[in-house]
């Protein structure tokens, strides 16, 4: 963990590095002040030397200006340090989580990896703040505070000696109980962070079922979580508090008490006992500031490890060493392909993991030649969208072979790869801007007239044509101001324009009509036959005119053929067409009713 947060410091080393001098320039001027304020008061202000004090007091009124100068010159260093260490963190975090399989994301969760990219940052940017400047300060005042006390007076060093070992040992059983606090406290922030996104996703569907209390009680479940842990750490670190005064006030009142007998005596002065109270608050001081920093680098060392975790994490899916940077065409072929999901996210509120393995594809075995129009059909959890992420390597097979154009696709360079599959998904994503933009994700070198076609052929056009703006009207977030066709219709296009020798619509004209539906099937067998196209849908009628058409039950393929022979020797194909002709019903309508 250290080496790789180290590594983010970057081009911020010389800042780094500058920030703990200044600091330490700081400190001396600070621990020198009283040293010269014993000066000022035994030998001008005690023997009534009006020229000695203008000469302590100038010398004193220098000191704590270098010292504002030095503080200001440490605090300007430090801040370009922690915030460009930050900065350097999120983007090493953001930059490996682009190279993130499926596989990867599901292990760390999307609310987990959003809290460490904030909460955990923001934390590790404290600490490396804390590390350049009081980590340097407090122990390197409680030192210099320490070795003028000896040089004042040694026997009343014993008084501070004492002072240090019982703080010391009281912050150390407080600080103890505070980590392991601090620790669960972060696992609390994923799962209210977990709540929130959930909601704020899905606040339609919300509203739509009226659930606005359950949601709120599940947020304050999690919100009362955390509370709770938060409200025991934090009593357990205001003891440091009351510990700090006890101390102090020991010390001042046994400081008290000798330094009257030995200034009496004749072997102490006044000068002398007053810059010993101003020591030993400032050894004090830097032991509690010490405590303090203790504790946040405990809470700090959790961020670091899960900061550290997204870091270091190697992609399940990479390049391979020498990988075919070519397609050879769209022909397509699975060979006893089997795959299980792992579990990696968690279970239950506690956050822990049974290790469970769901199955989704069991010896899946097919041949797709190139240009061939395949319609995939099948239940909810059948496997058809696993099927395609293997193809895209999203995933990658656990068992098997799953060949494009003739080749492994582990051999294929994985932007060659996914360039020659262009896949529409299920949860189609619209980013804010124009639609233009939007449309431009698929091919940034697209021209107008070439946005244009693409939409023609994606049904697209006729809406587009109809917005105040054309094609530059502005797509809201999440493509909250078009409808759920005219989103898939505009994902279709942007598809379309990578020119792809594979084209993969997974169920993507669910939210479009019959007709229009139909229209985009027919558009794509006149304008586009070379391409390979694989139509996942839970409606026949959306797959009937396919050349072949691939059925999948439980995983498992259980025909593979053309819509009039499945009718004839596939009985859960004509069960399926039989209900849907009658019903206008889909694949799961059938599959309840069948049990």
């Amino acid at each position: 963990m250290i080496k790789t947060l180290y590594n983010q410091i970057g081009q911020y080393w010389r800042a780094s590095l500058l920030t703990p001098v200044w600091t330490a320039a700081e400190v001396v001027m600070d621990v020198l002040i009283p040293y010269v304020t014993a000066s000022l008061i035994d030998k001008g202000i005690m023997t009534g030397d009006i020229t000695q004090v203008y000469y302590y007091g100038l010398l004193m009124i220098g000191m704590a200006f270098l010292s504002l100068g030095f503080g200001i010159l440490a605090g300007r260093s430090v801040a370009y340090a922690a915030t460009g260490f930050a900065a350097n963190l999120r983007s090493a975090m953001y930059r490996n989580i682009q190279r993130f399989a499926f596989s990867n994301i599901d292990k760390f969760s999307t609310s987990g990896l959003v809290t460490r990219m904030t909460t955990d940052v923001a934390n590790l940017q404290n600490a490396y703040q804390q590390i350049l400047r009081i980590t340097v300060r407090a122990p390197f005042r409680l030192l210099l505070s320490i070795v003028m006390c000896l040089v004042i007076d040694a026997r009343l060093s014993i008084i501070f000696i004492v002072a240090m070992v019982v703080l010391g040992f009281s912050l150390y059983h407080i600080i103890s109980r505070v980590a392991r606090l601090f620790q669960q406290v972060f696992e609390k922030y994923d799962h209210l962070n977990q709540s929130v996104q959930e909601n704020v996703q899905a606040i339609r569907v919300v509203k739509a079922f009226v659930r606005e209390d359950y949601e709120n009680q599940k947020f304050s479940k999690a919100a009362e979580a955390l509370y709770h842990l938060y409200v025991r750490a934090e009593s357990l670190m205001a003891l440091n508090h009351p510990v700090m005064n006890m101390v102090v006030y020991g010390c001042i009142i046994a400081l008290s008490w000798w330094g009257a007998h030995f200034i009496v005596s004749g072997t102490l002065t006044t000068g002398e006992l007053t810059s010993l109270f101003t020591y030993v608050m400032s050894i004090l001081q830097s032991l509690m500031m010490l405590s303090m920093i203790f504790v946040m680098l405990t809470q700090s060392a959790a961020s670091g490890c899960r900061v550290a975790e997204v870091i270091d994490e190697e992609p399940d899916i990479v390049n391979p060493e020498n990988p075919v940077y070519e397609v050879a065409d769209g022909s397509l072929e699975f060979r006893e392909v089997r795959f299980d999901y792992g579990v990696y996210g968690t279970n239950g509120a506690d956050g822990t993991n049974d290790g469970h393995r769901r199955s989704a594809l069991f010896n899946v075995s097919f041949k797709v030649e190139s240009g061939e129009t395949i319609g995939v059909i099948g239940g909810t959890g059948s496997g058809k969208s696993t099927l395609i992420s293997l193809l895209s390597r999203l995933y990658d097979a656990g068992k098997g072979e799953v060949l494009v154009g003739g080749r492994n696709v582990k051999e294929y360079d994985l932007a060659t790869l996914r360039g020659a599959v262009s896949v529409v998904l299920q949860q189609n994503m619209l980013f804010t801007g124009s639609v233009i933009e939007n449309l431009r994700w698929g091919n940034p070198d697209a021209t107008l007239e070439d946005c244009r076609k693409a939409c023609h052929l994606a049904c697209a056009d006729e809406f587009i044509e109809q917005m105040p703006e054309g094609y530059e009207t502005r797509i809201e977030q999440g493509g909250t101001n078009v409808s759920g066709g005219q989103k898939q219709r505009l994902c279709i296009a942007r598809a379309l324009l990578r020119k792809p020798q594979i084209l993969v619509l997974d169920d993507s004209t669910s939210a479009c009509d019959t007709q229009t539906d139909a229209r985009i099937q027919r558009a794509f067998r006149e304008e586009l036959p070379d391409m390979t196209k694989l139509i996942i849908a839970q409606r026949i009628s959306s797959v009937e005119h396919c050349d072949r058409i691939l059925v999948l039950d439980g995983g498992a393929v259980t025909g593979f053929d053309t819509h009039d022979q499945l009718l004839k020797t596939n009985a859960l194909y004509k069960e399926i067409y039989d209900i849907q002709m009658a019903d206008r019903g889909d694949f799961d309508k059938q599959k309840g009713g069948a049990a």
